[in-house]
């Protein structure tokens, strides 16, 4: 088997590194280049069961990285959980109930394909490599071959060097992570409401997708005290303001 020049640069300057700005090294936008892509994000899961944005070739991605988040559908999650491939050559003709927040989002964000692999140790998945396309059309054999080879690739520069261990596991208090104010907004919430940190994140979520907003950018309000996001028997209430007591 033959590899292009391209993907051999890739796969050569793929490195474990420290934080999230030295994680990956290698070029992405190269990298979506070099499969046949308009982009590529790689998202990893941290130790407080969120997912940190920690590679990305340009504002397309990072957005839909960030749908996925906000909502928590779409070939992310869902490659996440199942541990295996989301391959969907044309969004525009899944059935409105696959991901009923998101398809509307990506007919916007004029995203026409999206494939998704995940970044795994036998059943163990670390995280997942999104890429996507404006134009609709299967992945061709030949680049999803280079794809896997990427993913494998980029799992083994997460794991050298116990990046995933220390790095992630250490999410909510590194203050460079792309989410840090979402770990941290989850942190407050719970205390705030009086919730587990999964039903605070439910919650930042709830009100992120009712306010047209996504998960950071609510987030960073609540850091900044500009939003509080309490809950009570009748479901989730927001009070807003500056200079709130609590945490």
């Amino acid at each position: 088997m033959s590899v292009s020049d391209g993907l051999a640069a890739v796969l050569a300057s793929l490195r474990p590194g420290r934080g999230t700005t030295e994680l990956l090294g290698a070029d992405p936008r190269l990298c979506a280049q070099v499969l046949g892509v308009d982009g590529v994000a790689v998202s990893v899961s941290t130790a407080n069961g969120l997912s940190e944005l920690v590679w990305s070739s340009g504002e397309t991605s990072v957005r839909l990285e960030d749908l996925q988040f906000t909502l928590g559908q779409g070939p992310g999650p869902e490659a996440m959980v199942s541990c295996t491939r989301v391959f969907e050559p044309d969004v525009r003709r899944l059935p409105d109930d696959r991901w009923p927040g998101l398809l509307p989002e990506l007919g916007a964000l004029g995203v026409g394909a999206v494939f998704c692999l995940p970044l795994h140790v036998g059943a163990a998945c670390l995280g997942t490599m999104t890429l996507q396309r404006g134009t609709p059309g299967p992945l061709p054999d030949d680049r999803a071959t280079d794809a896997w080879l990427v993913a494998g690739a980029l799992t083994a520069a997460l794991l050298a060097g116990g990046p995933a261990q220390e790095a992630f596991a250490a999410a909510d208090d590194g203050s460079d992570f792309y989410r840090a104010a979402v770990h941290q907004a989850t942190g407050m919430i719970s205390v705030q409401a009086g919730v587990p940190l999964a039903q605070a994140l439910v919650l930042l979520r709830a009100h992120a997708f009712g306010h047209g907003r996504t998960v950071v950018e609510v987030a960073e309000d609540v850091v900044a005290r500009r939003l509080r996001i309490e809950d009570d028997e009748a479901g989730p209430t927001t009070a807003a303001g500056e200079g709130t007591d609590g945490p």
